[in-house]
């Protein structure tokens, strides 16, 4: 999906058993083989490659056309010199002399008859490769990635929830077949109704980590398919020791098996793992019993007996013991209402076994009398803004309980990302994450593409997990009530950043029928204090972006000055995200929060007390940071959920 690389396949045996090429018989005139570039390409200077088979001495030309007109953008000639004895690989550099206007065009293999002596030529893994993100070899798009990087991410959770399980035997996710030299990689059926290359592997999402300067989460398969097939527990243990190799891959050295592989295959640097799941939604599919009896515990207890520092998180929260101190993955898809409701979701959770949200996303409008997903109804083609606020509510839900949260990604794919990581919180991201345009399975997704990097968008979740994620605390505040009403309308937390000496308010406003006016003081911020505060809004709580359209998100910001007893006062419309930050100067502390440095152990660290841990201030006595305004209880939070008004503010009813 962020690689543009283009395998035209036909009925013939290829470079492994799971690989297939294009076989060309020869005309007099000669012949071509014409792919249309995955729906079109913009062109740049692009490097790639092909495989020969059959016997043929002569010139093959590489071209960059245009469907709609006779247009050739450039061209080179690639000398050739194949043999029917095996497969051999060229490379080439194409640099079109002109820009394509527009992405319909093709890329075409030509070449000469008289050079090909045995009738027909097969070609396989036909690639073609703009510039990559950093220059990576075997890389991503530059324009996607720099869209995640704007995201301000933490991890990358990888490879993916059912990309990773399969649908059925044997098409689990074999890391081993992912590794080296693409022409050994055989590939496999997807999850998602496509064949997958995985010229995407294991090695390629570490330095896609390394890229982004972000945490791998690693899911190991944990002997549960997508259709039900479960692993007896006779047989677990070759699954669990399928998960120590790839450890030891990863992180061994030469004088250990896989690591010398790894060594020998051009990657002489260790990968730091601290974070392992295993396996994906096992609360599924009947797998939930086996998990619970035999299949976590058995992973668990081999992976933290080699490796002690590794957290291990459980692939769902419906456990009861959790073995060891492991985390959950807690996973939410739903209507916004029901996220609102769940702000208070943590409150009671222990931070005993951390939980990472390894995928939300708001999926269909409310409806009433149906608080929840429908996965058989229709969708909404793009995430929405009333959605997206209701999932700021949850979110700050989970960062105001930071302590008990390891982080948050949006959505599920073979691409998820997080955010929230000690020491410090930030926020999330959505699955799937990127859809492409021209060809996809899900909706919503979080950024939408064509082969025009211009066409790119940027969705209302993209825009309101930026805003918060980019805002860190590296410790959350204790906070006084002085208002009457429930929970809601307004939804809050306040923290500080020991980094820049900031205090920091976020808060979501859902439902209410007007204007929420807001005073707030934090201990030790003096009156005159300048604060600056940036609201999100839109003027439609069912607009979405989408190609071609003008961006439905509004941004505004304002300087804000504390008054004589200390005390910002605004306020917030309804449907708006707001982050307030104070000025201040930098002091000693944790670090950036959610930037834990590459190489650092798991959540295990912060457990013991190797600095700052998440959320280390609770809420309680004190008064770190008092707010005065509608929709906040004295002293502390409701538990019995949201606050729903009624009357003109009520989207109760929003609808497609």
């Amino acid at each position: 999906m962020l690689r543009q690389t283009f395998i035209a396949l036909s009925a013939l045996s290829g470079l492994t058993r799971a690989q297939q090429a294009l076989n060309l018989s020869v005309a007099s005139s000669g012949g071509n083989a014409t792919s249309p570039l995955q729906y079109g390409l913009m062109f740049e200077d692009y490097k790639g490659s092909f495989y020969v088979h059959g016997t043929y001495n002569g010139t093959i030309t590489a071209s960059l056309v245009s469907d709609l007109a006779n247009t050739t953008f450039g061209s080179v000639n690639v000398p050739v010199s194949s043999t029917k004895d095996g497969w051999t690989q060229y490379n080439y550099t194409l640099t079109p002399s002109t820009a394509a206007p527009n992405s319909n065009n093709s890329f075409i293999l030509t070449f000469d008859a008289a050079s090909a002596t045995d009738g027909s030529l097969d070609f396989n893994l036909i690639s073609l490769f703009p510039p990559t993100y950093k220059n990576r070899e075997n890389g991503n798009r530059a324009d996607l990635m720099e869209a995640l990087a704007g995201l301000n991410p933490s991890f990358l959770r990888l490879p993916g929830g059912n990309n990773l399980e399969g649908n059925d035997p044997p098409y689990l996710w074999y890391w081993n077949e992912t590794i080296g030299p693409l022409k050994d990689r055989p590939g496999r059926p997807g999850t998602w109704g496509y064949e997958n290359t995985d010229g995407l592997g294991l090695i390629e999402y570490l330095y896609w980590c390394q890229d982004l300067g972000i945490e791998p989460i690693l899911a190991v398969w944990s002997g549960l398919y997508l259709d039900g097939t479960i692993i007896p527990n006779n047989t677990i243990d070759t699954y669990v020791q399928y998960a120590l190799d790839e450890l030891e891959f990863l992180m061994g050295d030469a004088s250990t098996t896989y690591g010398a592989q790894r060594i020998a295959l051009g990657y002489p640097d260790p990968f730091q793992i601290n974070y392992v799941e295993v396996g994906n939604e096992d609360n599924l599919n009947n797998g939930l019993e086996s998990y619970q009896d035999y299949r976590l515990p058995a992973f668990y207890d081999a992976i933290t007996s080699a490796y002690p520092n590794i957290t291990i998180i459980a692939s769902t929260i419906a456990l009861d013991p959790f073995p060891g101190n492991s985390s959950g993955d807690y996973h939410q898809y739903t209507r916004p209402d029901f996220f609102v409701s769940q702000f208070n979701f943590f409150d009671n959770y222990t931070s005993e076994h951390p939980i990472l949200i390894g995928e939300y996303a708001t999926l269909q409008p409310n409806a009433p009398g149906n608080p929840g997903a429908n996965f058989s109804a229709p969708r909404p083609p793009f995430p929405f803004w009333i959605g997206s606020v209701a999932e700021c509510v949850f979110l700050i839900g989970a960062e105001r309980n930071a302590d008990k949260i390891i982080g948050a990604s949006y959505v599920r794919c073979p691409l998820e990302f997080l955010t929230f990581r000690g020491p410090v919180t930030n926020l999330s991201f959505q699955a799937p994450t990127f859809q492409n345009l021209n060809s996809y399975q899900w909706v919503p997704d979080m950024i939408s593409y064509t082969a025009d990097p211009s066409e790119d968008v940027m969705s209302t979740s993209w825009h309101t997990v930026s805003f918060l994620s980019s805002t860190r605390m590296t410790s959350t505040l204790p906070i006084t009530n002085n208002a009457t009403a429930a929970v809601g309308p307004v939804y809050y937390v306040a923290g500080q950043n020991s980094n820049t000496g900031s205090s920091i308010f976020k808060a979501a406003v859902y439902n209410s029928t007007g204007d929420v006016p807001i005073s707030i003081a934090f201990d030790g911020v003096a009156a005159g204090t300048k604060a600056n505060l940036t609201v999100l809004t839109s003027d439609d709580p069912s607009a979405y972006n989408q190609p071609g359209s003008d961006n439905v998100v509004n941004t505004q910001s304002t300087s804000v000055t504390a008054d004589g007893n200390g005390a910002f006062s605004f306020s917030l419309p309804d449907l708006s995200v707001a982050i307030l930050e104070t000025e201040g100067s930098a002091s000693s502390g944790a670090g950036e929060q959610g930037k834990i440095p590459w190489g650092t152990e798991g959540w295990k660290m912060w457990k013991n007390g190797e600095g700052l841990r998440l959320g280390e201030k609770k809420y309680g006595d004190g008064c770190d940071a008092a707010m005065v305004g509608q929709g906040c209880a004295k002293g502390g939070w409701s538990p019995s959920g949201h606050h729903r008004q009624s009357g003109p503010g009520d989207h109760r009813g929003s609808h497609w």
